[in-house]
């Protein structure tokens, strides 16, 4: 299965195209510039670069978004726990969790999400 992953550098810099979509590119190079500490030259080549990939469009230099964060989000957890943990969602949890301690609410979330996705 091919994932859809992106360096820490592009995450960023998409977390940014995520928050503020649609943007001017111009824009976008003043918030990269204010959040990132980038410089014009590198925004507009990961504009270039993350257009190529097919996760954003740069059309009438308006910066759209056209792979969502949750897509991006799903597709790397899916691929962290499937390289690191076989595939296993109990063995990612019981690492995760390590010695922590989760509030009630919490668990009572977990619980819902395990039975939104159970199968039959």
């Amino acid at each position: 299965m091919e994932y859809l992953k992106l360096c820490d550098s592009d995450y960023r810099f998409m977390s940014v195209v995520w928050d503020y979509a649609p943007i001017n590119s111009g824009e976008l190079v003043k918030l990269c510039n204010d959040i990132l500490g980038w410089k014009k030259s590198t925004t507009y080549t990961t504009i270039r670069k993350l257009c190529e990939k097919g996760y954003i469009s740069n059309e009438n230099a308006t910066v759209s978004v056209l792979v969502e964060r949750e897509q991006v989000q799903a597709d790397e957890s899916e691929y962290f726990v499937e390289r690191t943990f076989a595939g296993s969602l109990p063995q990612f949890l019981t690492a995760f969790l390590g010695g922590k301690k989760i509030s009630e609410k919490e668990a009572e979330e977990i619980k819902r999400l395990i039975d939104n996705h159970r199968e039959g």
